[in-house]
């Protein structure tokens, strides 16, 4: 296999030219082997394999600058650089992340988790570059980039942040190369003989120096020749733009090629290397097809944007893909509990999407808005059976807020759903144009909590921090599927901006808790368990575990009071002060940061009471970014699951042993 004797870029530029088709091949199949034990992003990646390839046997990494945005098709390019014989390790705990990876790899220039941030930082390097050279300074650890190649596509081009970063470029002429990856089939008969015949043309050193000296020589004509020479440029750019879509970014400043197939590689190599040595902005346009080489990922590119582990022959994705725990004494205990409910075992997506569309039913106000996740939300039925009601607005999420602001100003009822690691971006427009003005926008943060394999760019830890501060916003989590449901209906009615947090996975498929109050009530918390030994104050999907952990600390002769809150703000003050002076201790646990998060609220509540001896002890995560691995590995590690409530809550109580 070529790739096994690939350890770096210059090993690829040793193979004959007639071998990179093979190459390619070897690389999906590492690829498709890979993602279909461990999970991953697969249509991505497998359409940009020639791309990759290309782009390495032109340029020479790390002194070239490779930004990949967005970061997910980096497959290739991991595999090109070293790093295939560690492969095996990819999105697993303590292995090679999902994403480019600074720490990772030298070969790795910025990471690119979030999408649409390669432009910005591609321009930043450079003029990084050009101010190190011009001021001579020294003594940096860093190597002097030469050239830098921001790889955007995949839909990232529709964030308004990528044409800030173009506009930018333009303006300060550097000469930055911009790749976009276009992969939407809208495009597709652009691509033939006659583009590349086109792109050929439009490249070559001929035509350059031709156009260059031709313009020369009708601006020396006496008094006509600058008229002239006007006439003949904007001739040739309305020539240019009758066959080519490349206006807008000529206007941007930058010199446009393409659009050329993607899947070419020759034509991309020759591409590639007449403008390698270009000194001023260029963006490539080319087509790919993303999911190439793998017919299932073809047909469904959109199933196969991101999988857990599948069979590779048939397509199928296989059950219980994370890494179960052990069963424990609690779990056997939890069998006791009354059994009030039972949900599908669908993921919280779904049952999102789903009762979103009962209440659609209902009521004609509600519409749905995302952000390039329509499938990853559970709105996907939605958006066929209220087609006029839902909208997409591409990876654009300050856009979405501030446009279901606009719909909410005239009476509608917008619900938006964005993962909670991508609703980061637009906090600004939160504050400003939904909180501020009190517009009743239902945020629907899917994600929230530790998300697993994608990692540190990806994990929805700090969405009770930036939003529980914010005035006029109700935040809330529920335990459980049915509450989900409960938790929107209220949403949905009531007059004023609301969030609901929920984690990535799948529900309880029983709900084994007796509910004192099965109605969501403003600001009401839920006791699940009496007791008085301890009161453990639980937020969303942390409940379950909090309730086995209660279970296990029976047999420590410790009853403990689990509480459900529901409302993370505002916060049942009256409860929380009623379970302090009860049980003068207090655990509260999350799946958020503990700087400024919901323990952080519950510490508040105790300040303002002015109850000076009640002992909180707040689990959750520390100032740190948790990297990836599977769900079940990191709450362990992070003292989330319930063996870690459980020991946690014994050394508390350990403590405060005079109140026991």
């Amino acid at each position: 296999m070529f790739i096994e004797k690939i350890k770096s870029p210059q090993d690829l530029k040793s193979l004959k030219a007639e071998d990179l088709n093979a190459l390619a091949e070897e690389l999906r199949n590492v690829i498709i082997e890979r993602v279909s034990i461990n999970g991953g992003h697969l249509a991505s990646n497998l359409g940009v394999v020639e791309l990759t390839i290309a782009l390495h046997y032109v340029f020479n990494s790390p002194e070239d600058k490779i930004v990949w945005d967005v970061g997910h098709q980096s497959y290739s390019h991991k595999l090109l650089t070293g790093r295939f014989h560690i492969f095996h390790t990819l999105r697993k705990y303590k292995g090679l992340s999902g994403f480019p990876k600074i720490s990772e790899s030298p070969h790795d220039a910025f990471g690119t988790g979030h999408s649409s941030t390669s432009i910005s930082a591609a321009i930043g390097i450079l003029e990084a570059r050009d101010i190190i050279k011009k001021f001579q300074i020294s003594n940096l650890r860093f190597q002097i980039p030469n050239k830098v190649i921001a790889v955007i596509g995949d839909g990232a081009l529709t964030s308004g942040l990528a044409f800030e970063g173009l506009n930018h470029a333009g303006h300060l002429k550097k000469d930055l190369i911009v790749i976009l990856n276009d992969n939407e089939m809208s495009i597709s008969p652009n691509v033939g003989a006659l583009s590349n015949y086109l792109n050929k043309v439009l490249t070559g050193t001929f035509y350059k120096k031709f156009k260059k000296e031709t313009k020369a020589f009708l601006e020396g004509i006496p008094k006509i020749g600058e008229t002239v020479a006007k006439i003949a440029q904007k001739a040739e750019g309305s020539m240019k733009g009758f066959f080519l879509p490349g206006g807008l970014f000529e206007d941007l400043g930058f010199n446009y090629l393409g659009p050329i197939d993607g899947h070419d590689i020759p034509l991309l190599i020759e591409t590639l290397n007449s403008i390698k040595d270009a000194n001023e902005p260029t963006l490539i346009h080319v087509v790919t097809k993303k999911g190439k080489g793998y017919k299932f990922s073809e047909e469904d590119p959109c199933i196969y944007h991101g999988v857990g582990p599948f069979e590779a022959d048939t397509g199928i994705q296989k059950e219980g893909s994370g890494v179960k725990g052990q069963g424990s004494k609690a779990e056997e205990n939890l069998e006791n509990l009354p059994v009030v409910h039972c949900i599908s075992p669908l993921a919280y997506s779904d049952v999102f999407g789903n009762a979103l569309m009962e209440i659609a039913e209902a009521d004609k106000r509600v519409v749905a808005i995302t952000a390039a996740m329509k499938e990853g939300t559970g709105l996907a039925t939605f958006a066929e059976r209220f087609p006029e009601r839902f909208y997409d607005v591409g990876i654009a999420e300050p856009h979405a807020v501030t446009f279901a602001a606009g719909l909410a100003v005239q009476g509608l009822k917008p619900v938006v759903a964005i993962y909670s690691t991508f609703i980061q971006r637009a906090y600004d427009e939160i504050i400003h144009d939904v909180c501020l003005q009190n517009l009743p926008v239902v945020f629907a943060i899917d994600r929230a909590g530790i998300v697993g394999e994608d990692g540190a760019t990806h994990q929805g830890l700090f969405d009770i921090s930036f939003l529980r501060h914010i005035p006029n916003l109700l935040l809330m989590a529920p335990k459980d599927g049915q509450e989900l449901k409960d938790m929107l209906k209220f949403a949905v009615q009531y007059n004023g901006p609301s969030a609901i947090r929920y984690p990535r996975g799948k529900v309880s498929q029983e709900s084994r808790v007796k509910s004192q109050k099965s109605e969501i009530i403003k600001g009401k918390f839920e006791i699940l368990m009496e007791g008085d030994g301890v009161a453990i104050i639980a937020v969303g999907n942390a409940v379950h575990p909090s309730l086995k952990a209660a279970e296990m600390l029976k047999g420590d002769d410790i009853n403990a009071c689990v509480v459900n809150a529901r409302f993370i703000k505002p916060l049942d003050e009256e409860l929380i002060i009623s379970m302090s002076e009860r049980t003068k201790r207090i655990i509260t646990v999350e799946e958020n940061v503990l700087a400024g998060g919901f323990g952080s609220a519950v510490l508040e509540c105790v300040n303002k009471a002015g109850l000076t001896d009640i002992a909180v002890k707040r689990i959750g995560i520390d100032d740190e970014f948790v990297e990836h691995g599977s769900q079940n590995i990191l709450r362990q590690k992070y003292g989330l699951d319930e063996e870690g409530i459980y020991k946690t809550a014994l050394a508390f109580l350990s403590q405060h042993c005079a109140r026991l």
